[in-house]
């Protein structure tokens, strides 16, 4: 008797942005995104936690750096949207490894 594992992928059409909306692999910025905004950071970062992208194929996708993202990642979950601020990166920074004793 053989028994055969049904391997299940789980894939998403949609996923909810940061801001409450429906995301879509087509309303995610363009490849090609010169300028980066908080809400469009933050959409990546909701598609590869939502499943719509994984890690990879985002870094891939935007040319990002493993780094880059896992900072974009870091940043929403400490400090929400406006953690995302680049001018507000190393106040946000800084009070984390304040916190953290470092």
């Amino acid at each position: 008797m053989t028994i055969q594992k049904s391997i299940k992928t789980i894939t998403t059409d949609h996923v909810i942005g940061p801001l409450g909306e429906a995301l879509t692999l087509a309303s995610l910025a363009p490849r090609e995104e010169a300028r980066w905004t908080i809400r469009r950071k933050a959409e990546v970062v909701a598609a590869v936690e939502g499943g719509l992208l994984s890690f990879d194929e985002a870094c891939a996708r935007y040319s990002l750096s493993v780094e880059e993202l896992t900072s974009w990642q870091r940043a929403v979950q400490r400090s929400g949207m406006p953690g995302l601020r680049v001018t507000r990166i190393q106040v946000y920074r800084d009070f984390y490894e304040r916190r953290q004793g470092h």
